[in-house]
């Protein structure tokens, strides 16, 4: 199985989780999430595949989230404007992110991520 690699190659966390799919023989296609941000609507099918909440997908620890103050307004934006947000930077997006067959991680969780080996 082929997945798809979202990641910021500065990222330490990212360049763990490369090395990691590296590794473990895990065939990717990497998609740099600053050149090529994820659309609302991928977002929008990520986030129903996943099963998680919405608030996931932010990147909470970025400075971009900080400098917006999201925090304090994602609770009264609706889920669509939450994709909008999310889809005007991918820096706004937490990282990296590996989407497969019916399979979509948010972060690198090596225990999680087991689960592509199968």
């Amino acid at each position: 199985m082929q997945v798809l690699f979202l990641s910021y190659p500065k990222c330490t966390t990212c360049q763990k989780a490369k090395r990691w799919l590296d590794e473990n023989g895990i065939s990717y296609e990497e998609r740099h999430i600053k050149e090529q941000s994820p659309s609302a609507g991928e977002l929008r099918t990520w986030h129903q595949q996943s099963g998680l909440p919405l608030k996931k997908f932010f990147n909470t620890s970025g400075l971009l989230y900080k400098e917006q103050g999201l925090k304090d307004k994602l609770p009264q934006m609706d889920e669509e404007a939450q994709y909008a947000l999310l889809a005007t930077d991918g820096m706004l997006v937490k990282r990296p992110l590996v989407i497969g067959d019916g399979l979509v991680l948010v972060g690198f969780k090596p225990t999680e991520w087991e689960q592509l080996k199968r």
